[in-house]
C-alpha cells in the first residue's frame, strides 16, 4: 500500500475558534492508482491534500506514506519525503519567467545534489515523456498554457516520485487544453504513475479510475469510477470542442 490514513484528524485554531477541517479520515492508496478526490468549498479536499503531499501534518490519527510514518516526522524530514516521494503540479504553473523549460524541470535535482550531467539527461527524458523536447529551450513566455502546464508535469515527474499530486491542475487552462493535459494523466497513469487528482469538476473527475467525495470533513462516497461512463464524458467533450 503506498498511501495509508487511519482516523486522521485537522485542526485549525482560528482566532479563539477551533475548526475541525478534518473528521476522521480514512483511506488507503495502492501503487498505480488513479483518484480524484472531490469536494466543495470548504469540505476539506485541500486540507486532505496537503496532508498527502506532507505540506501539513495531521492533529490525530495516522499516516503512512510509502512505508514511512509521516505524523511524527519535523519540517527537515517532511521537506525530504516531499522532494522524494511527492511530485507536484499545480493550476498556477509556478515556473520561472525568464528560466527555460529544460532548467525547470531540473531544479528539483539541483536541490537533491543530482550531478549536472545526470541532471540535464533526467530532465530531457521527462519533458520527452510530456511531448516537449522541441520546447526544452524556450521560457514560459514562448509557451502555451497547455505547454507550460506540460512543463510542470515533466518537472513533477523528474525525480521518479511515488505520487503524482494534481491541485485543480486545468484550471487556468481553456477546455481544449484541459483535455489535453487530462489525456496526458491517463497516458501517465497507464504507464504506472500513480496520480491523486484534486477538483471540484465533475467532467474533470470524470478522467480518474476512483472517485473520493469529502464533505464536511469526512469522506461521503469513495469507489470506483465507471471507466465507461469517464471515457463516454472524455469522448463527447472533445467532439462538442471538435464541431
Amino acid at each position: 500500500m503506498l498511501i495509508e490514513m487511519t482516523d486522521i484528524e485537522k485542526t485549525y485554531v482560528v482566532g479563539e475558534e477551533q475548526v475541525r477541517a478534518l473528521r476522521g479520515i480514512t483511506l488507503s492508496i495502492d501503487r498505480g492508482e488513479y483518484v480524484a478526490v472531490m469536494g466543495p468549498s470548504g469540505s476539506g479536499k485541500s486540507t486532505l491534500m496537503n496532508l498527502v503531499g506532507c505540506l501539513d501534518t495531521p492533529s490525530a490519527g495516522r499516516y503512512v506514506l510509502n512505508g514511512q510514518l509521516v505524523g511524527s516526522m519535523d519540517d527537515d524530514a517532511l521537506a525530504r519525503i516531499r522532494n522524494r516521494e511527492i511530485g507536484f503540479v499545480f493550476q498556477t504553473f509556478n515556473l520561472l519567467p525568464r528560466t527555460s523549460a529544460l532548467q525547470q524541470v531540473e531544479l528539483p535535482l539541483v536541490y537533491s545534489g543530482v550531478s549536472k550531467k545526470e541532471r540535464r539527461e533526467r530532465a530531457e527524458k521527462a519533458l520527452e515523456r510530456v511531448s516537449l523536447t522541441d520546447r526544452a529551450h524556450h521560457a514560459p513566455n514562448e509557451l502555451s498554457g497547455g505547454q507550460r502546464q506540460r512543463v510542470a508535469v515533466a518537472r513533477a515527474l523528474v525525480t521518479n516520485p511515488s505520487i503524482l499530486l494534481a491541485d485543480e491542475p486545468t484550471g487556468n487552462l481553456d477546455s481544449a487544453t484541459g483535455e489535453e493535459i487530462m489525456r496526458l494523466f491517463r497516458e501517465l497513469n497507464d504507464a504506472g504513475n500513480t496520480i491523486v487528482l484534486v477538483t471540484h469538476e465533475e467532467d474533470i473527475a470524470a478522467h480518474a479510475r476512483r472517485i473520493i467525495r469529502i464533505r464536511d470533513g469526512r469522506i461521503s462516497d469513495d469507489r470506483p469510477n465507471d471507466s465507461r461512463r469517464a471515457e463516454a464524458v472524455a469522448r463527447a467533450k472533445r467532439e462538442a470542442l471538435e464541431s
